[in-house]
């Protein structure tokens, strides 16, 4: 299996997310510059965090019109699995991949510190490995992290189970319905705003994260199989 790790003016959880897919899963993984027009080689695509364009407009704004993000369109609809964490999330709603919108903290202050969550789709590409109602706990970093969304779309997200984690106990931004996460209808596009990638180890406070990666082998594998 193959990752890409794309990297956009800004970026700068890229060389976290790479780190986490090599200590992880030993799998082979790339930096993908913002581009690039051919993303066929690769099986997961993963949109890191950071202040992509120096979070100008709106925080995702500009880099949805990115060559790369073309590619990250095609391969969602090819079934290939998306990672977007913090403004990783917030490109992927820009872009139309996701539903919803991340703004600005309820309390109009960064917050960056370890938070529960709550597993509430065990489904995806992503958090195959966990069971449904876990608490796990992995830091967000974020001064814009509040999702909102209208009550139809939370209405059709609820129905179709596309609310992957929610805040368990304390919610850090304000956001609708405590979600931290949420996927595509399919499950193989996951945007969420607290960073896995930085909870791979116990050294780190968390391990709690490694197993999103490890879902994405699994999940992997799994298609291939029925692929055969």
């Amino acid at each position: 299996m193959k990752f890409a790790v794309l990297v956009f003016p800004g970026s700068n959880c890229d060389i976290d997310m790479h780190k986490a897919v090599e200590d992880v899963l030993g799998e082979p993984v790339d930096y993908v510059w913002h581009t690039a027009t051919d993303l066929s080689g690769y099986d997961a695509i993963l949109v890191p965090g950071g202040f992509s364009y120096g979070d100008y407009l709106r925080c995702g704004a500009i880099a949805r019109f990115a060559p790369v993000m073309n590619e990250v369109r095609r391969a969602a609809e090819q079934g290939k699995f998306i990672l977007g964490v913090c403004n990783g999330f917030q490109i992927l709603t820009e872009a139309g991949l996701l539903p919803g919108a991340l703004i600005r903290n309820q309390s109009l202050k960064f917050r960056c510190h370890p938070v529960d969550l709550r597993v509430e789709n065990a489904g995806t590409a992503f958090t195959n490995a966990y069971k449904p109602g876990e608490i796990v706990r992995i830091p967000i970093a974020h001064g814009e992290g509040n999702f909102y969304c209208d009550d139809e779309t939370l209405a059709r997200l609820k129905a179709n189970n596309q609310i992957v984690f929610r805040y368990a106990g304390d919610n850090p931004n304000g956001s609708v319905d405590n979600i931290a996460g949420i996927c595509n209808e399919a499950g193989n596009v996951v945007g969420m705003m607290p960073h896995p990638e930085r909870a791979v180890s116990d050294l780190l406070g968390s391990s709690d994260g490694a197993r999103m990666f490890k879902s994405a082998l699994q999940a992997f594998a799994s298609q291939a199989a029925s692929a055969r």
